[in-house]
Formats: C-alpha cells, structure tokens, sequence
C-alpha cells in the first residue's frame, strides 16, 4: 500500500467517526451544557459572541496569525504530515499548559482561557496552512481555516456543510466572495453557540475547586485534539484532490 492510499483510508476512518451516533457521555454533556447555558445571563453570552467576533475578524483581515515560516510548496504529503504532527504536538502542549494554569487560577482566570485557547488554536491552524503549502496572505486560505475551525466544532448537520464545501473547495473559492461580504453575512451567534456547546461540558469542569488545574489541562488537550485531527484530514483532502 502506497502513502497516498494509506491516507485515503485513514482519512475514511475520519470521516465515520465524524458522523458516527453520539455516545451516552457525549449526550450527557450536551444537555449538562444546555442547561448551563440557559442560566448564563444574555450579558456573559454577548460577550462571548463580541470575543469570538473579535479573534475571528483579527484571522481574517489582520496579520496576528501570519506565520514567520515561509510557505513549504514543495514537501511531498507524507513530509508535510510529519511536520504537521510535530506541530500539532507543539501547539497540544502549549494549550494543555495554558488549560492547568488558568485552571488553577480560579474563576477570573477561566475567564481569561476562553479567548487565550481560541488565539492559540488560531496560531495552530495558520501555520498547518503554510505547513501544507498554502499562502495564509490569501484571503480565500483564510476563509477555509475558518471552515476547518467551524468543522471541528460544530453539530452533525452544519459539520456535514462544512466537509462538504472543504471537499470542493477549488470550485467553491472561485465564487470570489468578498472580505466585506463574507463579514456582513457571517452569522456570529450561531458560530459562538455551536462552538461554545462543543467545549461546555470539559470547560464546566475546569472551574470545579480542587480539580481545575488538571481538569483544564484534560480539556484544552482533548479540545486541541479534535482541532488537530480535522485540520490536519481537510488539508490532506486538499492536497489528494489537487494531485499533489
């Protein structure tokens, strides 16, 4: 079996576990999570939606994330999903040590984690994207690593969009939506509600006194897991769909 078919298959794998029934547990947090959020004041909500708001736009139209790594154009897939994994280690590490110490640090600093975890997973994806050969400095690039973060993160009916437009990406790229278009028409609530519903239940845990430290370090590690194991297959998809 050549790499190339060996990725195929592992990338199948992916995909059914994406879609597969959810377990008891993973029933269990969402409705832990639901009701924790129907207690959250509307306030605390808008300001999760200004912050998510805020990050995202930075992604888009600013040059936080750019990578100072050049862009690696000509590593064969395998070498790029090398690199990919010892930057995945990387960027899981910094997370999980992010999760203890705010986890430690009470309420205040939990607070502090929401945005931290998102610049972190940001910084992440901007570089698996030059990682794979492809210019952050393009807007379209920038839009598809907001896909991949929404994909990671969402419910089972907007996560089958999501893979569906990141499978035909090259077709849909060339409808050559505009920056100021795609900003009016993002629908930032729904993008912070399923993404907020996602990590709840683990982030719920962090602020229990006496196991935050290690409870945030669980959480921000499986979190960067699920991040780095769709990021790393959308790429993979691009890259086996261009021939290259």
């Amino acid at each position: 079996m050549n790499y190339e078919q060996k990725v195929h298959n592992e990338i199948a794998t992916w995909e059914r576990q994406l879609f597969k029934p959810p377990s008891w547990l993973e029933r269990t947090s969402k409705t832990i999570g639901k009701r924790i959020n129907d207690l959250i004041p509307p306030k605390v909500h808008n300001v999760m939606t200004a912050t998510i708001k805020s990050i995202v736009r930075t992604a888009l139209f600013g040059a936080e994330y750019t990578p100072q790594r050049p862009v690696q154009r000509t590593l064969s897939l395998e070498l790029a999903d090398q690199e990919a994994k010892r930057l995945f280690s990387l960027y899981q590490k910094v997370a999980t040590a992010e999760g203890a110490g705010t986890g430690a640090g009470g309420i205040v600093l939990n607070i502090v984690d929401f945005p931290a975890l998102i610049a972190i997973k940001m910084k992440f994806l901007f570089e698996l994207a030059h990682n794979y050969g492809y210019d952050t400095k393009d807007f379209s690039e920038r839009v598809f690593i907001l896909k991949v973060f929404q994909m990671a993160f969402s419910g089972p009916e907007q996560r089958a969009k999501l893979l569906d437009s990141i499978k035909h990406w090259d077709t849909e790229k060339e409808l050559g939506l505009s920056d100021t278009d795609y900003s009016k028409n993002m629908d930032w609530e729904t993008f912070q509600k399923e993404y907020r519903d996602s990590i709840d239940f683990r982030k719920m845990l962090q602020m229990v006194p006496g196991i935050g430290a290690v409870a945030g370090a669980w959480a921000n590690y499986t979190i960067l897991e699920e991040l780095g194991e769709a990021a790393m297959n959308a790429y993979r998809l691009r890259r086996l769909s261009e021939g290259r």
